[in-house]
């Protein structure tokens, strides 16, 4: 399946759960000049009010599908979604800037991972599929690597740049990044889930000037 707009052309290969979800937004002012609402950093918090909430279903549906191609979602390796709302529940989720609390805040609720890639620092081609054995990159800025074999993939043109379990650091946002792809992650086994996300994703970021436009529906 292959989508293209404006210039990017994104393709995803055949997966049997995936139900993929991918927009760009563009920003009027980079990231750092664009103040997080305080509603949004309520989301961020333990037990705020939100359209959708995740529970012990979403998140076995969730590892089901990141374990199709033999990866391990558990650990260190659980999908970030489980991470935010462990984070949450310590007080240890802050805010990052206005794309990035965004994706947090619906990611956390929906129990959907999802991916936020800087469109100025990754390039074309753009394909969705499962990394090959020996594939790896680097997440953070202290250079930790995560081994992706088996994972489902967001790949540019130098390789694999992110996933529902870490994105690579090469590729995340920063204070000057005025355009980003976002995908969300999710299973045909949710049926109607990723729909609403996405909505509720796109609402919170017109809240804060950003304006979107879709670029994947995977299945259409």
């Amino acid at each position: 399946m292959r989508l293209r707009y404006k210039g990017l052309m994104l393709s995803v290969d055949p997966h049997p759960l995936l139900h993929l979800r991918g927009f760009i937004t563009q920003f009027p002012k980079p990231l750092a000049e664009i103040p997080s609402r305080a509603d949004l950093l309520g989301l961020l918090t333990k037990g705020a009010l939100a359209p959708l909430s995740s529970n012990d279903h979403v998140r076995e549906t969730i590892r089901r599908l990141l374990r199709h191609g033999g990866f391990k979602p558990t650990g260190r390796s659980k999908p970030a979604s489980e991470y935010l709302q462990k984070a949450a529940a310590e007080g240890r989720l802050g805010s990052i800037n206005v794309a990035v609390d965004v994706c947090n805040a619906v990611s956390m609720h929906s129990g959907l991972p999802i991916s936020v890639v800087d469109l100025a620092r990754a390039r074309e081609p753009w394909r969705v599929g499962i990394a090959n054995k020996g594939e790896s990159y680097i997440f953070n800025a202290s250079a930790q690597t995560i081994d992706i074999a088996g994972l489902l993939c967001l790949f540019d043109s130098e390789g694999p740049c992110a996933n529902a379990i870490k994105d690579a650091q090469r590729t995340k946002t920063t204070p000057e990044t005025r355009g980003t792809l976002s995908l969300i992650w999710s299973s045909v086994e949710l049926p109607g889930r990723v729909d609403q996300a996405e909505a509720w994703y796109r609402e919170l970021l017109e809240q804060h000037d950003g304006v979107s436009e879709s670029v994947a529906r995977f299945p259409g």
